[in-house]
């Protein structure tokens, strides 16, 4: 049975751990609410990019298109780029954005595919690093960067394209946490290369109307293609903060409430403790009493 002083030092240790959560939790609220407008904010211009791609690539066909778009032809090689956070506590925001890059990875190499992964985020290197060692050939930390933006996105985009260019990948998936809500962030795998439209992406309609491009749909593919890269992943980029924010918000929000719980608990039995000690105490000493 724990002594009352060791229970005054636990009761102690569990309020100084709700004081840590609860200002864990008040600060990802705090930029919550920026990286859910700048996650929601990139959509708009994610889907009208994948638009304007949807609407040249109508034109294009055969040899003649981009290798960004048409992919190399070949389903050999595939790179996964994993994007998590550099921290914890945030429940299981990291843990399931890796669950869902393993699967993938186990179902490529049980088909004798050949698979490279590029980690975004320490936690996911930590993750991936003891079962895929060998097969990490980067990690971007996002610590490095104050602000999440071009700057965080266009080093991964262009690593991305060399991988592409130099042959070493023939598809490239993107694997983040799409956020819906505060209690809901969805893993989401995203096919970079060969570039595929998303469904809610349709061609824009020219309501009947021939277009002449100039330059050719395909020059204009070659400069537009890459820059969809960039913008896929920095959309990706926000969606993973935001959903980090969020899972972050809600896991210390039940630490600080189980906290709670579990203060009023240990305060419960130490009163009792001491309560039972007191009347021990008076006991003794109107026993002794008498016997005098």
């Amino acid at each position: 049975m724990a002594s009352l002083k060791e229970m005054r030092n636990r009761i102690g240790s569990v309020k100084s751990t709700q004081k840590i959560t609860k200002a864990l939790n008040m600060v990802a609220a705090a930029k919550l609410k920026r990286a859910q407008d700048q996650a929601e904010s990139a959509r708009p211009y994610a889907r009208k990019m994948a638009a304007v791609i949807a609407n040249l690539a109508a034109g294009v066909s055969g040899d003649g298109a981009p290798k960004l778009l048409a992919g190399t032809g070949a389903d050999k090689k595939h790179l996964l780029v994993v994007a998590t956070g550099d921290k914890g506590l945030a429940g299981g925001f990291n843990t399931n954005v890796i669950r869902a890059a393993k699967e993938r990875i186990n179902s490529l190499i049980a088909n004798g595919k050949e698979v490279r992964v590029i980690a975004v985020g320490r936690k996911v290197r930590d993750g991936l690093a003891r079962l895929y060692g060998d097969k990490l050939i980067h990690t971007f930390e996002l610590s490095e960067h104050k602000v999440i933006g071009m700057a965080a996105a266009e080093p991964i985009a262009a690593l991305i394209a060399e991988e592409f260019e130099a042959g070493r990948a023939d598809v490239v998936t993107l694997f983040y946490s799409r956020f819906q809500s505060v209690i809901s962030q969805v893993p989401t795998p995203k096919q970079l290369i060969p570039a595929v439209v998303d469904g809610d992406a349709a061609p824009i309609d020219l309501n009947g109307a021939v277009y002449d491009y100039e330059p050719s749909e395909e020059e204009i593919l070659d400069v537009v293609l890459p820059r969809n890269i960039t913008t896929q992943v920095l959309a990706a980029l926000y969606e993973n903060q935001a959903s980090f924010f969020g899972a972050q918000m809600g896991a210390m929000d039940n630490a600080t409430r189980n906290a709670g719980d579990l203060i009023n608990s240990l305060t419960l039995q130490y009163n009792r403790k001491r309560q039972a000690q007191i009347t021990t105490e008076l006991i003794e000493i109107i026993a002794g009493a008498e016997a005098l």
